[in-house]
């Protein structure tokens, strides 16, 4: 069911990021432009570059927890996993912090707005706040539903039962009570394994979803422009930034271990998301108005509801519950490695909010 509901809004959002800006943007407001830059002819291989240089870095960034977890250093329960997942989490605060919220505040500030109500409230912090709440929401009930339909029955695994039964039995009434504890710590220690992995599958879920919404709104806008100078820097930027956001929901779906399918279609969808925007913001672009009013509210809306969702998932989900948790906890070295790794990554994204 929490599936089903993650599935429903992830396409709600989009249809709208999709839909919306082209039945509504028919008037486009006039701004200031480097007309040099402005070159349609020149414009369409920059972006055909973009949809495959794109393509191939998220499908590397995501794909490659997965493929390395073969390799030791790289398991989740390592060190190095821990360090590499806090500096995809840098990356993924920096992307809601630095790109997405500031795109949402400039369309919502716009001069092609008029001044009530857009000019007369903070439209961007607002929704931007509800999304973080309604994410919060949407984390708790899913876990609940979750844990509630695995926790009707904690089920020992066969090895670990024969294991328990080949333990030697202890003389006298100490036989019952021994084997009978036993049997409870086994019970206890898969009940909080399938608590934590049920999780790690919402997060991964509602991850997928903020950053699939953030992802059309770029792409489409990508592909919308004419501007040669702009996508020039974006290319670069777009690839850095869905390499390394890929790495850190690559890791969760990793921890989620979740069956080969579902792992492919989450892969999938993920890869695919910017370059569709692009090219459907190719296709759309004699229609599609950026500076429209209609555009820029829609987008602007979109953009603040991605970033409070990411802001979310990345402060709450991934910093606090590994730095909160155990394993960290009980290693300060550890820790100060993952803050300097946290800062990198937020560091990082944060130089690329110069080009884009």
């Amino acid at each position: 069911m929490a599936t089903s509901l993650v599935k429903l809004i992830s396409i709600f959002f989009i249809l709208i990021s999709i839909f919306t800006p082209r039945v509504l943007s028919q008037s486009e407001c006039e701004v200031e432009s480097n007309n040099s830059c402005n070159n349609k002819a020149k414009a369409l291989p920059l972006k055909i570059i973009a949809i495959v240089s794109i393509l191939v870095t998220s499908m590397i960034g995501v794909s490659s927890p997965l493929l390395t977890r073969s390799i030791p250093a790289l398991h989740p329960d390592r060190n190095l996993f821990v360090i590499v997942k806090a500096f995809a989490a840098g990356i993924i605060l920096a992307t809601g912090f630095m790109h997405v919220l500031p795109d949402s505040f400039d369309m919502l500030s716009s001069s092609c707005l008029s001044e009530n109500p857009w000019h007369k409230f903070p439209f961007t912090g607002f929704v931007a706040m509800l999304s973080a709440i309604v994410t919060l929401m949407v984390d708790s009930l899913a876990t609940s539903i979750y844990s509630k339909k695995c926790n009707y029955g904690v089920v020992i695994p066969e090895v670990e039962r024969d294991q328990e039964m080949a333990v030697p039995a202890p003389p006298s009434f100490g036989h019952g009570h021994g084997h009978g504890h036993g049997v409870h710590q086994l019970q206890s220690k898969a009940g909080v394994e399938a608590s934590q992995l049920m999780r790690y599958r919402v997060v991964a879920m509602v991850l997928e979803l903020g950053i699939i919404v953030h992802s059309v709104v770029i792409g489409l806008s990508m592909g919308a422009s004419n501007n040669t100078c702009t996508i020039k820097g974006l290319v670069a930027a777009l690839c850095f930034h869905q390499m390394f956001e890929g790495m850190g929901l690559g890791g969760c779906i990793l921890q989620a271990e979740y069956k080969l399918m579902k792992k492919l279609i989450m892969v999938f969808f993920f890869s695919v998301t910017t370059p569709f925007g692009i090219a459907l913001g190719i296709v759309m672009s004699n229609i599609y108005k950026e500076n429209s009013p209609s555009a820029l509210i829609t987008v602007g809306l979109l953009n603040a509801s991605s970033a409070g969702l990411l802001i979310y998932m990345a402060l709450v989900d991934l910093l606090a519950a590994d730095f909160m948790g155990p394993k960290l906890q009980g290693s300060i070295k550890l820790q100060i490695k993952s803050y300097a790794a946290v800062l990198l990554g937020a560091g990082g994204m944060s130089l690329m909010a110069k080009w884009a």
